[in-house]
């Protein structure tokens, strides 16, 4: 029940909008937005164990692709990875949205990370987070473009995965209650990548701290 709800929060979020103006940089092809959601108990856990740029909290992550005279985000989330219009995008919440740019000595990857990342439209979301499962949560997604796009040699970083509460061996209840649900065992330790992680890179800059 909790993996539906979840999904329905985050299409809820897509569709829905909430009509909030983000002062954003100008964009441009390949750029990273790192999003607070606000969806519920589960982007409070996944926030709460991930430290972003600055401490901030991020719970989602996109990639810019630019067409023609239109803005759009590659994302997964939802049932699977696709095109989400910028306007679209940023009317899931009022949180302000943070841009990291790949740093310009990496920049030769960034065209082919988004043509990898296109690639990848229909690929199913990944509900149970476990990385090289042929599934794409939303970090993951990126993490394996910009792999690909550096053949095949990570880019970002993999990190173990923790879903308990800060300072305790005590897992979170939403996680309980959520991989209960899956009827699966609570993938702590296994590796896998958050936005909260790729916004600290040393490989990208924040354009507006």
């Amino acid at each position: 029940m909790l993996k539906h709800i979840f999904l329905g929060f985050a299409l809820l979020y897509c569709c829905a909008g909430t009509a909030q103006t983000h002062d954003l940089p100008p964009l441009q092809n390949g750029d990273l937005l790192f999003q607070d959601m606000d969806c519920g108990p589960i982007c409070n856990a996944i926030e709460e164990v991930t430290e972003g740029f600055d401490g901030h909290d991020f719970s989602h992550i996109g990639l810019v692709t630019i067409q023609k005279d239109s803005t759009f985000i590659i994302e997964a989330i939802g049932k699977d990875v696709h095109l989400t219009p910028l306007a679209a995008f940023l009317s899931r919440s009022g949180n302000k949205v943070y841009v990291g740019r790949i740093k310009q000595a990496y920049q030769p990857l960034v065209q082919k990370a988004v043509k990898v990342a296109l690639r990848y439209k229909g690929i199913p979301y990944d509900d149970v987070f476990i990385y090289n499962n042929k599934k794409y949560y939303c970090s993951e997604m990126i993490y394996d473009a910009f792999k690909k796009a550096n053949g095949n040699k990570p880019f970002f970083a993999l990190e173990p995965m923790t879903f308990r509460i800060p300072g305790s061996d005590a897992y979170y209840p939403v996680w309980v209650s959520y991989y209960a649900d899956l009827k699966m065992d609570i993938p702590e330790g296994k590796p896998g990548i958050n936005p909260g992680g790729i916004s600290r890179s040393s490989k990208i800059t924040i354009l507006n701290k």
